[in-house]
C-alpha cells in the first residue's frame, strides 16, 4: 500500500501510534480493509466456515458506525447483523442464551451481535434488569457456553468499545441536537453518565470472569472514531486469518487496540 495511505498526526515524544488521522489516509486503509474483509469472506463462504462477532460497549461507543464499516461490501446472503430488543415474556421464561442461539451463524455465515448476551453483565446489573442470582448463574454460565461455540467450529471474536466519559457526554448531547440520530436516542441515555462509575464496575467484572483463550476480548479505544474503526477491521482481518489477500493491511495499534489483560483496568489503558 502507498506510504502516503499510512500518514497520521503523530503522538507527542515517547508514545507510539497516531492521535488523529488525515481524511485521506482514513479513507484509503478504510478501502484496503474493506477489500480485506470481501476477499476473507469469499474464502469463509467457500470454506463454509462459521464466525460469530460481538460488539459491546457503554452507549455511544460507536458500535453502529463501525459495523456499518465493516459490513458495508460485505455479502448479504452471508451476513447477518442482529440486534435483539427488549425480550418478550416468552423469552424471558426461557433459557437465557435461548433467544441468541436461534441466530447463531451456519456453515459460510458471518453473524454480527450489535449487543448480545452481555447485556446480563452490564445494562441489566446496572439497571436491575435481572435478579443477582440470574446475574451470578449467567457469568458463571458464559465461559462454558462460548466453549460449546468454539467446539462447534464457531469462531467467536469478541470486541469491546470503550469511550471516555467526556466523549460520551459530548456525543450524548450531539444526539439530541441532531434530527437524523432521533432513532439513537433512548430513555436510558441519561442513565449513562449519572451511572457511570456503576457501569465501570459492570464493566471492569465482566471482562475479569468472561476473558478466555477460547473466546478473548479486544478493547478498543474509541475517543477517536475512525482510528477505531481501522483497528476493529485490523482485528478482523488478523482473526479471519485468510492468506494470500491482494491487499496488505496493518495490525492493530496498541495504542488504541490490544487484547484485554487485567492490568488495562487500573493503568489507564480504559476509561474510569
Amino acid at each position: 500500500m502507498p506510504e502516503a495511505a499510512w500518514t497520521c498526526i503523530p503522538l507527542p515524544p515517547g508514545s507510539t501510534g497516531c492521535m488523529a488521522i488525515s481524511k485521506k489516509a482514513y479513507k484509503a486503509e478504510l478501502h484496503t480493509l474493506q477489500i480485506a474483509l470481501v476477499e476473507s469472506q469469499a474464502r469463509l463462504i467457500a470454506q463454509g466456515r462459521k464466525v460469530l462477532i460481538l460488539f459491546e460497549g457503554r452507549d455511544t461507543a460507536g458500535k453502529d458506525g463501525s459495523i456499518k464499516r465493516v459490513t458495508e461490501y460485505m455479502a448479504p446472503r452471508h451476513t447477518r447483523v442482529i440486534s435483539l430488543p427488549k425480550p418478550s415474556d416468552r423469552e424471558l421464561s426461557q433459557w437465557y442464551f435461548q433467544r441468541y442461539v436461534a441466530h447463531l451463524p451456519a456453515a459460510g455465515e458471518i453473524v454480527i451481535f450489535n449487543r448480545s448476551w452481555y447485556n446480563r453483565a452490564g445494562v441489566e446489573v446496572v439497571m436491575g434488569f435481572s435478579s443477582l442470582e440470574e446475574q451470578s448463574d449467567f457469568i458463571r454460565d458464559v465461559p462454558a457456553f462460548e466453549a460449546m461455540l468454539t467446539e462447534a467450529n464457531i469462531v467467536p471474536i469478541k470486541i469491546w468499545l470503550d469511550i471516555s466519559k467526556e466523549e460520551q457526554a459530548r456525543r450524548l448531547e450531539a444526539r439530541v441536537e441532531d434530527p437524523l440520530k432521533h432513532f439513537k436516542t433512548s430513555p436510558l441515555d441519561g442513565e449513562a453518565q449519572k451511572r457511570w462509575h456503576a457501569y465501570t464496575e459492570a464493566r471492569d467484572s465482566m471482562l475479569l470472569r468472561s476473558h478466555s483463550a477460547h473466546a478473548p476480548w479486544l478493547i478498543v479505544a474509541t475517543d477517536d472514531k475512525k482510528q477505531a474503526r481501522l483497528n476493529v477491521m485490523r482485528h478482523l482481518v488478523e482473526r479471519l486469518a485468510v492468506r494470500n489477500l491482494s491487499v496488505d493491511t496493518r495490525a492493530i495499534d496498541p495504542d488504541i487496540a490490544f487484547m484485554f489483560e487485567p492490568e488495562a483496568l487500573i493503568d489507564g489503558r480504559m476509561a474510569r
